[in-house]
């Protein structure tokens, strides 16, 4: 279990550290190719992942030895074997912890188990992920309104919130980072003014699982959920739902799989071959956060994926991940600082992530920008919310400061240039990639390649 509050990981008393480099190096060995600064979208899948889902398939295509049913069982520990682990990654027990398919379904999991009804209203902010508010406005049939959080700055701030949750509020869905700014909340406070009030805490963490530690025991949350495929850099196709336990008992139940039923023996191996098991006997069922799961034959290769990208993670320590990725973020500031944009990310460190967003003031030049970058091998993201956003660019473990120097070269020379010469975006999404920006991309990486590696 990692502490969110060791000393160690005091803003001000971080440096990089060039041998969790290394160690990125042999796990993402094409990230030295281009600077991939794009994280925030979705994550280069490790070699100890890739190898692990490999090794899966290696494994089905073949006569498993023994029985189909002892087969079926190696695969279900090996899938379940990621909720361990996951829980030592955030300071949670095992039984609190659901392997499901994506942020999404555990979004729409946790709004439909919240005992939420007619007259409950449920507080989120505008620049809020989309899928949150597709997934609390379906909640309508059943009388649940919500409450517009508005913060034109892109930030979340501990006193606007004491404005807005008032009696009324039921519930507060918020992101622990947001996706177009990157500002990360005081989830800290947060936590403790929704406890005091009785307000229900919905926390997705899909932009900082991976990349900022966190831990549940010291910041008590209702439910937890992140993605596998961002900053844990897992395969497709699997998170996890942490649902807290005191929390569990008030929630409406789902819908069971019967791998969610207590098998009437040992294992459902051994009851299958008793003649008196029925479908129609009387089974109770796990307590546990898993009973949110499918509980069918499951996403073996998402959920093994997944249990060796947290173990990887575990093995480099989330400290020393966050140590790096916050020293690159700091160059990144002062590298923009020197030009002529305007910078969205809250720079306080203790709402600094893994994400910078900046602008050039207008939405035109911030897509035409973004594709000068791709022309110069350097891959971000434009993102816009509730009006707040622009070109978000995500710094991970795999990156280094040359990967930070050529997109800042690539944005000086975009603009150096005038404006009418900076092209125009097509009806395809599509800019012109200038050929000396290539050749300059060409120049520093190879660079890059000899960067502290």
């Amino acid at each position: 279990m990692f502490s969110a509050s060791d000393p160690t990981l005091n803003e001000t008393h971080m440096t990089f550290q060039h041998d969790l480099l290394a160690k990125a190096t042999e796990e993402f060995p094409t990230a030295s190719r281009s600077a991939y600064l794009d994280t925030a979208c979705i994550g280069i899948a490790s070699q100890s992942a890739a190898r692990a889902v490999l090794g899966f398939v290696d494994q089905v295509q073949h006569r498993p030895p023994g029985s189909g049913t002892e087969h079926h069982g190696r695969l279900n520990d090996a899938r379940d074997s990621a909720r361990p682990r996951v829980a030592q990654l955030i300071g949670s027990a095992a039984g609190d912890i659901a392997i499901v398919e994506n942020a999404t379904h555990a979004l729409n999991l946790a709004a439909r188990a919240l005992p939420l009804g007619p007259g409950s209203v449920v507080a989120m902010a505008e620049t809020e992920y989309i899928q949150m508010g597709v997934t609390w406005s379906q909640l309508a049939d059943q009388g649940v309104t919500i409450r517009r959080i508005r913060q034109p700055s892109g930030e979340i701030p501990v006193d606007l919130l004491d404005r807005y949750l008032d009696k009324s509020i039921s519930a507060l869905a918020i992101s622990s980072v947001q996706w177009t700014s990157g500002f990360r909340a005081d989830l800290d406070k947060i936590s403790e003014m929704c406890r005091d009030r009785g307000v229900f805490l919905v926390v997705d963490a899909a932009q900082q699982i991976g990349c900022v530690p966190f831990n549940v025991t010291e910041t008590p949350v209702d439910i937890l959920f992140s993605s596998g495929h961002k900053w844990l850099n897992s395969p497709f196709g699997s998170s996890f739902l942490y649902l807290s336990p005191n929390i569990r008992p008030r929630l409406r139940r789902p819908q069971f799989g019967f791998f969610a039923a207590l098998p009437p023996a040992d294992t459902w191996g051994q009851a299958f071959l008793n003649p008196d098991i029925s479908p129609f006997m009387e089974f109770a069922y796990t307590e546990e956060a898993r009973a949110w799961e499918t509980g069918g034959t499951s996403n073996y290769l998402g959920g093994i994926g997944l249990a060796a990208a947290v173990d990887l993670v575990l093995e480099q320590d989330p400290r020393a991940i966050w140590a790096n990725v916050f020293a690159l973020t700091e160059y990144l500031l002062e590298g923009l600082r020197r030009l002529a944009v305007r910078i969205v990310t809250p720079e306080a460190a203790r709402h600094r992530s893994g994400i910078i967003t900046f602008t050039t003031g207008e939405n035109q030049a911030d897509m035409l920008l973004a594709h000068h970058l791709s022309g110069a091998g350097v891959s971000v993201s434009v993102r816009y919310a509730g009006g707040v956003g622009g070109i978000r660019v995500s710094c991970h473990w795999f990156n280094c400061h040359a990967d930070l120097e050529l997109l800042l070269d690539a944005v000086a020379s975009f603009l150096r240039r005038p404006t009418a010469a900076r092209g125009a975006v097509s009806e395809t999404g599509a800019a012109p990639h200038p050929a000396a920006d290539m050749q300059m991309a060409g120049t520093l990486r190879g660079a890059r390649g000899g960067d502290v590696r």
